[in-house]
This record gives C-alpha cells, sequence and structure tokens, in this order.
C-alpha cells in the first residue's frame, strides 16, 4: 500500500525586520530644536554673560568669562543638533549613542540654557560647580545604598526615610556631644536600624518591597516629625545645635584654578563619597565578594545552588546599603544647615533612585546622575537670586523636570538586577 505524501510548498514565515530605537535621538532632537529657538534665537544681540571662574580668596586669581550670549548659545545649539543627527544616523544603524557623547551633548545644552539665563548678569561658575557638588552628596550616598540593596535583589525604596534618620541622628548626637564627628558615626547607625526593619520584612517574612519602603518612609517622615515638635523644638538649644563640618582643604591640589575650590576644598563627607564611589565599583566588580551579591541578585537559585547563603547576602547588604544612605543624611544638619527640621530630605531619597537607574546600577553612573540633580538645585538657586526670565514656578520644578526627563528620555526601558523585588524563599 503506497502512502501519498503531500508536498505542497509550505507558506514562509514572515521576518520581521528590527526596528531603530528613536527614543534618544528624538529627546536630543527635540532639546536641540529648544535651545536653538529659546536660547540662540531668543537672545538679544550685542548682550553678553560674565562667569567669573575664582573666589576672592583664591591664590590664583582668572579674569571672569565674558561671553557674547547671543554667538555662544548659537554655538553650542549647532554642537547639540549636531549631536542629534549623529545620534539619528547610530539609530538607523541600530548602534546606540556612546555615554560620552549623551555626555558632551547635556553640558553643551546646560552651559546653553546656563548663558541665556545669565544674559546680561553675571554669576560664579566656581559657586555653581561647588554648590552642584555639595548638593549631589545626600543623592550620590541614597544612591549607592540602592546600589548595594538591588544589586542583592532587594529593591530599597526606603532610602528617602534612611536619609531623613541620618540627618536626625546626626543632628541630636551632634548637639548632645558637641562633637561633629560623633553625629557622623550616629547617622549610618540610624539608617541601619531603619534598614533592619526592611530586611526584617522583606527578607525573612518576604512582604512585597515597594509597600514596605513606602511604609518605612512615613514612618521615619512621622516620627521624627513628632520627636522635632515635641523634643527637639523646646530644647533647640542643648538637642538641635550642631557644629557643622569645616572644609578641609588639601594641599597644592586646593590651589589649582577652578577645579582646586570645587573638588578639593571640601568637607570629610565629600572625600567620603569620593572614596565610596571607587571602594564600592572595585569591590561589586572586582571582588569575589562582588561577584556573590551580584549572583544573588541576578539568579538566587543558582547562587544557592553553588553554596552561597542567599538571604544572608540579602540581610547584609541591606544593612550596609541602609547605613550608606542613613552616612548621607548626615550632610543634611551637620554639613550644609546646621540644624534639623521636619522633612528636610525633601524628596531627595526618590531622586536618589532616579539617579541610582539612570547610572544603571552602577557606583559611577550613579553619582554622575547625582552631580546632574544637584546641578539642577544649585542653578535653581542662582538664577533665582539673579532674577532671570525663567518663571520661579519652572525653576522649582526643574530638578524634578529633569529627574523624569533623564530617566524617560534617556534611559526608558532598562533592565535591572533580575531578582530584584523577588523574596527568596529557599525549597
Amino acid at each position: 500500500m503506497s502512502t501519498v505524501i503531500d508536498d505542497r510548498p509550505v507558506a514562509e514565515a514572515h521576518v520581521v525586520s528590527p526596528r531603530p530605537v528613536l527614543r534618544v535621538p528624538i529627546t536630543l532632537a527635540v532639546l536641540s530644536v529648544i535651545s536653538l529657538l529659546a536660547f540662540g534665537l531668543g537672545s538679544e544681540s550685542g548682550t553678553t554673560s560674565t562667569l567669573a571662574l575664582s573666589f576672592r580668596n583664591d591664590a590664583v586669581q582668572l579674569s571672569p568669562l565674558v561671553l557674547n550670549t547671543k554667538g555662544t548659545c548659537l554655538a553650542l545649539s549647532v554642537i547639540c543638533l549636531a549631536i542629534a543627527a549623529y545620534s539619528f544616523l547610530a539609530a538607523f544603524r541600530f548602534r546606540k549613542t556612546p555615554m560620552w557623547l549623551n555626555a558632551l551633548f547635556g553640558v553643551a545644552w546646560v552651559f546653553a540654557f546656563l548663558v541665556w539665563a545669565v544674559e546680561g548678569k553675571s554669576t560664579s561658575l566656581v559657586d555653581l560647580l561647588q554648590g552642584s557638588l555639595l548638593l549631589a552628596v545626600p543623592i550620590a550616598f541614597g544612591a549607592f545604598g540602592g546600589v548595594f540593596c538591588e544589586r542583592a535583589g532587594v529593591v530599597n525604596i526606603a532610602i528617602e526615610g534612611q536619609l531623613l534618620v541620618g540627618a536626625f541622628a546626626a543632628a541630636v548626637v551632634a548637639s548632645v556631644t558637641d562633637n561633629v564627628y560623633a553625629g557622623l558615626l550616629a547617622a549610618p547607625v540610624a539608617g541601619c536600624l531603619l534598614g533592619l526593619l526592611l530586611a526584617l520584612f522583606t527578607v525573612k517574612y518576604a512582604v512585597n518591597q515597594i509597600i514596605v519602603g513606602v511604609v518605612l518612609n512615613v514612618l521615619a517622615v512621622g516620627l521624627t516629625s513628632f520627636l522635632f515638635a515635641a523634643v527637639l523644638k523646646p530644647n533647640a538649644e542643648t538637642l538641635n545645635t550642631p557644629p557643622l563640618l569645616e572644609p578641609i582643604a588639601i594641599p597644592v591640589l586646593s590651589s589649582i584654578p577652578v577645579l582646586g575650590p570645587v573638588l578639593f576644598r571640601q568637607t570629610i563627607i565629600v572625600y567620603a563619597m569620593y572614596a565610596a564611589v571607587v571602594v564600592l565599583t572595585i569591590a561589586l566588580f572586582r571582588t569575589r565578594w562582588g561577584l556573590r551579591v551580584r549572583a544573588v541578585g541576578e539568579h538566587p537559585e543558582a547562587a544557592d545552588t553553588v553554596g552561597i547563603q542567599v538571604n544572608r547576602t540579602r540581610w547584609r547588604n541591606v544593612l550596609w546599603g541602609s547605613s550608606t544612605a542613613g552616612f548621607g543624611g548626615a550632610f543634611f544638619t551637620i554639613g550644609y544647615v546646621g540644624a534639623f527640621g521636619p522633612e528636610m530630605s525633601g524628596g531627595k531619597g526618590y531622586i536618589a533612585l532616579a539617579a541610582m537607574i539612570l547610572g544603571r546600577w552602577t557606583p559611577i553612573g550613579s553619582l554622575g546622575a547625582a552631580l546632574l540633580f544637584g546641578f539642577a538645585t544649585k542653578l535653581v538657586s542662582a538664577l533665582s537670586v539673579l532674577g532671570t526670565p525663567v518663571p520661579s514656578q519652572f525653576l522649582q520644578m526643574l530638578p524634578y523636570l529633569l529627574t523624569i526627563f533623564a530617566v524617560a528620555g534617556f534611559v526608558g526601558r532598562v533592565r535591572g538586577p533580575a531578582a530584584a523585588g523577588v523574596p527568596y524563599v529557599k525549597g
């Protein structure tokens, strides 16, 4: 008996060609057009913008930088347009725009905005950069704390609360002991205590990490606000007058024009930030400990099978990350303001989360994003004093708008640690 085989041609599967990802090129193009129309063509001909490059007490005095406003803004806008065009070309060739080129675009665009905003006026570029670095400190330490936790698989939404309790503890301990360094040591302890609650509920009892983080933020705000009203305010002279950290000038380096006062005439907490980014980068990406942490955050089941204690690793990293964020909170009271106030963290913990994502869960990237947000905050303060044409309401929104546009426009869909937010229950 013969078998007849149907030999009809099978329809070929439709092959869908990949589409270029145009999110970054479109973002760059829109910002370039805004720069050209608003800053370049929107400037008056013949006006100048003056940027001071030295403090009065600097050993080396540089003459102020006097720029033709319209010409400078047009030149910078053309640079931005060229980078946007290259970004489109790279996208259609299925290549990513290099990070250094995105950074160059950001510097050119922000400088164009600064020159336009200072049109006909004068401001200190050194003071702007120094203030930006200072304001980036709590954001950077908060982001480092987030990196510690998320690399091990725990989403730390409680950074805002950890910054706040760190600021509170630093103010109280430094006031009672009249020792600023005692307050600096108390801040990470307070952050660690909040981290204990985070680890207890998320790691041991496998409670939803987002919910726990939000609840801990509310707890920190309520507790510190109550203690401020009931204890600190009536006893402000003894409990809420901490000494401030004094700047430490590094010999020779602090005398370098422009960069010296910005980078090497800072307090110990800023120098600790420099050390933290180096140590954390090496620890996470160049050591066996870092390999184990990243394995726990990516694939805890596989890590468990090779003998790594997943939940113990998560416990440790949550405590380290919470302590790091608490240490950053000390900046608010003993590094900048000189007293504790209710909710003085002002949402910096949430911006730290955005900085961590924008920095792609790396210490160096997180620091760069923190500096960007710190610059935006300092720029708001400087422009408010100058009385620029930018509406004050827009200036107040600028750091938060920058956060949204940076994460949505330049980051979009990113892949964090695969097991972040997922509790691990053995067996």
